[in-house]
């Protein structure tokens, strides 16, 4: 047995142990906050030292996983209509579980929960909680939770998603202290981010305008002056797809002068109306126009299809102002990309005003060498009525009063035919000045804008809008009696569809290579019967013969009608 002396002696030593132990505890305890707080420091230090957005988002991610010992961590974007996530940025599930799982989450459920209520949730188990509904297929098992918003300059960007606390435990209030510090510092880099982004970008298009000024005051080609437009701006937005369209002359739709990139051959000349398209309806409000998945957009136009792959797009106007737009550029990503925010587009827009006052001091400097050069007509043109005209027929008069004293006969005939030719000279000089002294009150309409106007004619006969395409320097290249034929040929096939095809379907194909006008028209009808009348498709036929070109005609690919009318446009 332990004496009493032994007992007094052991009692302050338990004593002390437990002093010890407690001490021993709170040291511990001291260090790992330290350790924690150091770990803080690194992190926010770490986060804010990235300048690239996407890269700043996945640093965040992985130090919130790191600081609350979390097996999962995602970073949750909120997209711009404030109640789904347009982005989701994880940390712990690799590519291939990814694939498994299916597409990221849009914000349902308890991700939903801190969307609509912006404050830190924190739960022992998921299932749990009311707005819990379960997970997909494959999905990883996760219970403990804890969440956090992130706010740039007072406004949600996104939310930090945790779950599974290592070691088996939950996240308590220190982890929801240091999440939430973490998430202010994030917002900070964020935004840093955000407005390094935003300078580059600026400074991007500031070059792409410069570029487009110079080439248009250079005397550069419009057609190449508007590819140069469509590539800057489909490469800066990250574009799949960029086009520009152009207005035709009194037919109310838009042609599609040039598109780059992804199924450009499907938009290149297009005409396009004004109130079924993207494009039209950004030309018609002078406002910008952005769809979410232009595949599925009715304000769309069907036919032909043109959008395969495409998602997100934008249509913004070419200039505005008092003499309204010149155009539109038209820009698509793909399938599963971001839409376009309202800071891209308002830069686009920018960008495309800028564009647009290039284009119009082009076209001014333009309209003076013009005029210079009338001016120099006109004065040509005085110069030979004041001068040569006053001279030969001055040399002309002195050759007939010379010729009553020329006695030999064959002298005599020779200076009348002089005389002759004098007057000639002069009337082909006369034709000439009013040649040079002339003006062009009013082009008629060319080519592309009668063609427009005939499947505009037709389509209430139709009951349907016949897609059209139109490639090649048509108004120049094609002459005017080939071009009346190719109208003709034009409205009696349309009619030819409206009476006996039976279509809901039809495309309209008319392009000039240099060589050849070659005119297509498609639908998708029953087709051209072997006993039917043909009275008609002669007309065409003869048509052709006479220019030295020919009609075929088949199968459409979807069983209907395929026309082909072509000429060379040098007539043999």
């Amino acid at each position: 047995m332990e004496s009493p002396e032994e007992a007094r002696v052991r009692l302050p030593q338990l004593r002390l142990d437990e002093l010890l132990e407690e001490l021993q505890g709170r040291l511990d305890a001291a260090r790992g906050t330290r350790d924690r707080v150091h770990s803080l420091l690194e992190a926010v230090l770490s986060v804010g030292r990235e300048l690239d957005l996407q890269q700043a988002l996945r640093r965040i991610v992985e130090a919130a996983a790191v600081l609350v010992d979390a097996e999962f961590a995602a970073l949750g974007v909120i997209g711009p209509d404030g109640r789904r996530l347009s982005a989701f940025h994880t940390v712990g599930v690799d590519e291939e579980q990814i694939a498994r799982i299916g597409p990221f989450p849009e914000g349902h459920g308890i991700l939903g929960e801190l969307i609509h209520h912006p404050e830190p949730l924190r739960l022992a188990k998921i299932s749990e909680h009311p707005s819990s509904y379960g997970f997909p297929a494959h999905h990883p098992p996760m219970n403990t939770f804890l969440g956090v918003p992130i706010r740039v300059r007072d406004q949600v960007f996104g939310n930090l998603y945790l779950t599974e606390k290592r070691g088996g435990g939950e996240f308590d209030e220190e982890d929801v202290s240091v999440t939430l510090t973490l998430a202010v510092a994030a917002g900070v880099a964020i935004d840093n981010a955000r407005l390094y982004e935003e300078s580059r970008l600026r400074e991007r298009w500031l070059r792409a305008n410069a570029e487009i000024t110079h080439h248009l005051m250079s005397g550069d080609a419009r057609t190449d002056v508007l590819d140069l437009i469509a590539k800057r701006a489909g490469e800066i937005t990250s574009a799949a797809l960029a086009a520009v369209a152009l207005p035709m002359t009194d037919t109310g739709s838009l042609v599609v002068e040039l598109a780059v990139g992804m199924d450009a051959e499907a938009h290149r000349g297009l005409i396009l109306p004004m109130d079924r398209s993207l494009m039209g309806l950004a030309f018609s409000s002078a406002a910008p126009v952005t769809s979410e998945d232009v595949r599925a957009d009715e304000r769309v136009s069907p036919e032909p299809p043109r959008f395969e792959g495409l998602g997100p797009a934008v249509a913004v106007p070419i200039g505005t102002g008092e003499r309204g737009a010149r155009g539109v550029v038209l820009l698509a990503r793909e399938a599963g990309q971001p839409v376009f925010t309202a800071t891209e587009t308002e830069t686009l827009q920018a960008f495309a005003a800028q564009a647009a006052v290039a284009m119009e001091l082009a076209e001014r400097r333009q309209d003076a060498e013009e005029v210079a050069v009338l001016k120099d007509r006109d004065r040509i043109a005085r110069d030979l009525h004041d001068l040569a005209i006053q001279r030969l027929f001055a040399t002309g008069m002195t050759l007939q009063s010379a010729g009553r004293f020329i006695e030999h006969g064959e002298a005599g005939e020779r200076v009348a035919r002089a005389v002759d030719d004098l007057d000639e000279t002069i009337k082909i000089i006369r034709s000439t000045i009013f040649g040079l002294r002339s003006r062009e009150s009013g082009k008629e309409a060319g080519l592309r804008a009668r063609a427009v106007r005939v499947v505009g004619e037709a389509a209430p006969v139709l009951g349907f809008a016949p897609a059209v395409r139109m490639e090649g320097l048509l108004d120049t290249d094609v002459p005017r009696d080939i071009a009346d034929h190719v109208v003709a040929v034009l409205s009696e096939s349309l009619t030819n569809i409206a009476r006996h095809a039976q279509a809901s379907r039809a495309e309209v194909v008319l392009a000039a290579d240099g060589r050849e006008v070659r005119l297509s028209v498609t639908d998708n009808g029953v087709g051209i019967p072997p006993d039917g009348r043909r009275s008609g498709l002669r007309n065409l036929a003869e048509r052709a013969q006479q220019l030295g070109g020919r009609l075929e005609l088949g199968t459409a690919k979807d069983g209907g009608t395929a026309l082909v009318w072509r000429v060379p446009l040098a007539n043999p």
